[in-house]
């Protein structure tokens, strides 16, 4: 199928739309009251991510007039996504809104009140100035325009006031940066009957009489602003600088960019707004959004509960992994059989466990490990120290390019150095995804013995207990020989290998991934039985998408659970008749990628790092890993299928991607649950 004629949703709109369900998690009433408000956060910072890489590369390509890369908008005109994505954009901002002020009345009903700088009482305008005085104004930024040489540099994500003095017909004009990076954006005053909570933005709007107390007016507005700039991050191409050196200049280039989003007070003067754009430089394609009172809605993520348990959910505590008792070595268990570690539900600990078992084993001699995102507080990292210190080989290898982390990974990647552990930061032309352990040991053989861990997410204590992933713990030679070869590779980028069991980008996986999908069409094409399904994050990339269409016209069943971006057409039902798939949103991000191919019976199961993205295929480092342990192909094919039944929280791709709910017959089920049960029951079964 030539791509030109290739058939396919937008992948920005699709985006937009994934953060549409998000948004129906804070409208959901079934949720709790509290994870509704952390949802209307998550909805807010995905938007503010959508703003800084995918709108400001859409507003490029307008500005420049770029045909080169009109193939990656789907068959769209720069200009006129733009103004699609703009209404989508603003709708849901107005939803959000409206959502926002539904759950203030909700929060009001269970006594915790939201309360602006009016009706203070004296006891809390007390507090208040006593909370200003003591933490808000040792913080605080104050510019006075009318005295700047230059407008100021208003920094991506940040929140302002914009102050408007007015004396007579004279006016100044101040900006004020709400200091929410180093407080919290919400304090919490004395209870008095009912439990308040205030924004920082109104405590400093309560202060601006002592902020401005040098001066004389008669009336003073301030109404919040943001702005959103491209995150684009661009490297110099000269010679003389290392790799790390030109992140470093990307991220101070970065800091500058162009403004992409404009977010406002609806309740703002013109002569303030027009101050501002102005300044800015705001062009007309940039997005101007008038909004509410509060903006960097982000906040709401960590917006505490005041309350009693029950606006939250339920800890879903980990569960113990049957094979892997505290007392029992990991690596002695792995010597037996294959392990699949399915976080949350199972403890990411035991990853860290192995490593620090690994530290200070004497027989161990070598420890490689790939690195994309890290905690701030990072265990991971504390073992590898651990295990250089004990004198193991210990090399990482850490992406310095990893989207809004380079700094974090700047910051490691130096601190391992100065403990003596050899560091790769990244492959030319490449980004290193996959996630890859690697421990050798001398057993007294003729070679090093290996074990590994190969996996579909960060080695992220904090995502790991909210994002779902895989980690495959093996000391299979098959899979152990070939992990090898991958770090040797990524060590050594001008080599090339083989895979005979592993699928890696962007060496192999797109032509595995092909292979996979042609056999099932043969299958069909012989009057088989033939059939898939895959788990994914994403499904964007144009030739795998066109491969897809093949298999569904030659008669194959695809099943798939798409979490975000899904550019299949469904409105096509020629090209996708043979498609179903769904969204699945709720408490837990769904990270895991996984898929079995039927194969006339003799299923082959995988795990992956990679999504179904030209990114992930072309242009990353990525591990496809097959499954061989039995017991772990039932569990995977168990989880497909309780993921495929949910009815409560999962959301049909249509042609519109309208995120209706999926209808089944039957009880409610609610997939992320009733894996908790099947896993806590796996545990009982040992």
């Amino acid at each position: 199928m030539n791509k030109k004629d290739l058939s396919l949703y937008n992948r920005d709109i699709s985006w937009l739309k994934f953060n549409a369900r998000v948004l129906q998690e804070a409208e959901d009433s079934a949720v709790p009251l509290i994870e509704r408000i952390r949802f209307l956060g998550i909805h807010s910072n995905n938007m503010d991510e959508f703003f800084r890489v995918r709108y400001s590369f859409v507003r490029r390509l307008q500005l420049t007039s770029d045909k080169h890369h009109e193939d990656n908008l789907e068959g769209h005109a720069p200009g006129e996504l733009l103004k699609r994505l703009n209404e989508l954009v603003n709708d849901q901002q107005q939803r959000g809104q409206e959502i926002y002020e539904d759950l203030k009345n909700e929060l009001s009903r269970v006594s915790v009140e939201i309360i602006s700088e009016d009706g203070l009482t004296q006891k809390q305008a007390d507090f208040v100035r006593d909370v200003y005085r003591n933490q808000v104004s040792p913080a605080l930024t104050n510019l006075m325009l009318s005295q700047a040489p230059e407008f100021p540099y208003l920094r991506d994500k940040g929140i302002y006031l914009a102050v408007r003095l007015i004396k007579g017909d004279s006016e100044q004009f101040s900006i004020i940066e709400v200091p929410s990076g180093t407080l919290n954006r919400f304090i919490t005053l004395p209870k008095y009957g009912k439990q308040y909570v205030m924004y920082l933005d109104d405590v400093l709007r309560y202060n601006l009489d002592s902020i401005f107390h040098i001066f004389k007016y008669d009336s003073v507005e301030a109404h919040t602003v943001k702005i959103t700039r491209d995150a684009e991050l661009t490297l110099d191409d000269d010679v003389s600088k290392s790799f790390m050196e030109k992140i470093q200049k990307g991220l101070m280039e970065r800091r500058e960019g162009d403004p992409v989003r404009f977010v406002y007070d609806r309740n703002i003067s013109d002569k303030t707004l027009n101050l501002l754009v102005n300044g800015l430089g705001i062009s007309e394609f940039d997005g101007l959004i008038a909004g509410g009172r509060y903006h960097n809605k982000k906040d709401l993520m960590h917006f505490p509960n005041v309350g009693d348990s029950s606006l939250e959910h339920e800890k879903l505590p980990a569960v113990p992994h049957p094979a892997l008792e505290e007392d029992r070595s990991i690596i002695e268990v792995l010597k037996k059989q294959d392990v699949l570690l399915y976080t949350p539900y199972h403890d990411f600990g035991k990853v860290i466990r192995l490593l620090r078992e690994a530290a200070i084993d004497p027989k161990v001699r070598v420890v490689k490990v790939t690195l994309y995102r890290l905690a701030s507080q990072s265990r991971i990292i504390s073992a590898l120290v651990n295990a250089a210190k004990n004198g193991k080989d210990v090399t990482v290898f850490i992406e310095l390019q990893a989207r809004f982390d380079e700094a974090n990974n700047i910051k490691w990647t130096n601190m391992l150095r100065a403990e003596g552990i050899k560091v790769v930061s990244g492959v030319p032309g490449l980004k290193v995804h996959s996630k890859l352990t690697l421990i050798r040991r001398d057993e007294g053989l003729e070679k090093l013995v290996d074990y590994c861990v190969v996996g579909t997410g960060n080695y992220h204590e904090g995502t790991a207990k909210l994002y779902t992933d895989y980690h495959l713990l093996t000391s299979q030679k098959r899979i152990t020989k070939e992990v090898r070869k991958v770090f040797t590779f990524i060590e050594s980028p001008y080599k090339q290998y083989n895979y005979k069991h592993l699928m890696v980008s962007p060496n192999s996986t797109r032509e595995g991934i092909y292979k996979l999908i042609d056999r099932e069409i043969a299958h069909a094409n012989a009057g088989r039985e033939a059939k898939f399904w895959v788990k994914l994050n994403s499904v964007s990339d144009h030739g795998m998408i066109a491969k897809l269409y093949e298999a569904s016209a030659a008669g194959v069943s695809i099943r798939m659970v798409v979490r975000g971006i899904n550019c299949i057409d469904f409105s096509d039902l020629a090209l996708s008749g043979n498609i179903e798939a769904v969204s699945i949103v709720d408490r837990f991000l769904e990270h895991t990628r996984a898929f079995c191919f039927y194969n006339d019976g003799q299923s082959e199961y995988f795990i992956s790092s990679a999504d179904w993205m030209t990114r992930n295929l072309n242009r990353r480092v990525e591990v496809t890993v097959p499954i061989y342990d039995e017991k772990i192909k039932r569990q995977l094919r168990d989880h497909f299928e309780i993921l495929w039944k949910d009815n409560t929280k999962s959301r049909v791709f249509d042609a519109n991607q309208s995120n209706a709910y999926r209808k089944l017959n039957g009880p409610k089920i609610r997939a992320q649950l009733d894996l908790y049960a099947y896993v806590k029951k796996q545990l009982l079964k040992g």
